[in-house]
């Protein structure tokens, strides 16, 4: 007789274990058969440094994690350099802040990517910590204050499973088992659809968990409290999502047949501006235009007419009025069309577009 969900308030459920085996390899088999993969290199960061493409921020009450790229020696200290080219070291991502501040979480966030579905795994020690000693892998990250997360605690020999919610934590879920300290362990977690499998050591200690608040969100490493904790091989399996701008190219391209090409370039994370849309998508990911940058910059829209096309670029904006990306539309002109004509042919083409987008951050997911 196969067993029956048993529902958590807020969407969660659990399925027994007549269901979970299938589950499980449903969701590896999804994402292997158009997944791409991300490798955390960690060779390639400055040691002594926080690692470039994260950004370090807290949940809760005290000051930010003290995260660091080092060489962990193999007799179980970590250094900026191994004091002897014999000495054999791996390289980690440490989290060394010992601030023993009650709801005091460490958050560690990959900012250049968001993922769905996807399945992600790292190996932890779990180093030192009076109050805790605690790893944990944050993930679909709206922000520093709504996230998924899951932990490893030796101090309370515990794998759990939590939400955040506008900074407020919910009851856990999972079970009491031994991580031992100063010893390297793993974790995996999954993630398809709704769907969230919590592995450690290879092992799903947590049953196959559902949950729809949060579809999508970027990745992030965790700890609480006092917990010196290293990170190492951090691999990401997923499959690529398109980002909403590159969504809205390819709606408008096929709507209005006179188009000759589109694009939207936005500024990313680190402030350079981007496309991030395009009908040509070897442009995807290159620098934006000067004119862009200044039409974004002044909200004036270019006009520039060709011997077969008209160029038109104008300022996308945010629900708040703000402008946050500027649209480049190329166009098959008319006998007679005059430069007003052009703006007017193109700009029901940003409106529309606007009214898909309430902040930029929309159009990167």
């Amino acid at each position: 007789m196969a067993s029956r969900p048993v529902l958590f308030p807020e969407g969660r459920s659990i399925r027994g274990p007549f269901l979970l085996g299938a589950v499980i390899a449903f969701a590896i088999t999804a994402l292997t058969l158009s997944a791409a993969e991300r490798v955390i290199d960690l060779t390639q960061y400055q040691l002594n440094q926080s690692p470039t493409g994260f950004v370090s921020t807290v949940t809760g009450r005290g000051e930010p994690g003290h995260w660091r790229v080092m060489d962990e020696r193999m007799d179980g200290g970590a250094t900026a350099a191994s004091p002897s080219s014999l000495q054999v070291s791996r390289r980690v991502i440490a989290q060394l802040s010992e601030d023993a501040t009650d709801e005091h979480f460490p958050l560690l966030i990959l900012n250049d990517q968001t993922f769905g579905d996807f399945s992600v795994t790292t190996r932890f020690k779990n180093v030192r910590g009076t109050v805790e000693q605690m790893a944990g892998v944050a993930f679909r990250i709206q922000d520093r204050s709504n996230y998924y997360v899951v932990r490893a605690s030796s101090a309370g020999n515990s794998f759990r499973f939590y939400k955040f919610v506008k900074g407020e934590r919910s009851a856990p879920i999972g079970p009491e088992v031994p991580v031992p300290p100063g010893v390297w362990h793993e974790m995996t977690v999954q993630c398809s659809g709704n769907q969230i499998n919590c592995l450690l050591n290879g092992k799903e200690v947590i049953p196959a968990l559902t949950d729809n608040t949060f579809t999508v969100g970027k990745l992030g490493l965790w700890t609480k409290s006092d917990a010196v904790a290293y990170f190492a091989d951090v691999r990401i399996t997923y499959v690529p999502r398109e980002p909403l701008a590159q969504t809205l190219v390819r709606s408008m391209i096929s709507e209005y047949p006179r188009l000759v090409s589109l694009k939207i370039s936005a500024h990313d994370p680190e402030g350079k501006l981007r496309v991030i849309g395009s009908t040509a998508e070897k442009d995807l990911g290159t620098a934006g235009s000067a004119v862009e940058e200044q039409v974004i910059k002044d909200g004036q829209t270019f006009h520039g007419k060709g011997k077969q096309t008209v160029t038109i670029v104008m300022p996308l904006r945010d629900r708040n009025g703000e402008r946050i990306a500027a649209l480049h539309v190329v166009m098959k002109p008319f006998t007679g069309q005059t430069e007003q004509n052009a703006v007017a042919r193109a700009l029901p083409l940003g409106k529309q577009i606007e009214r898909r987008i309430q902040s930029a951050k929309d159009l990167f997911d």
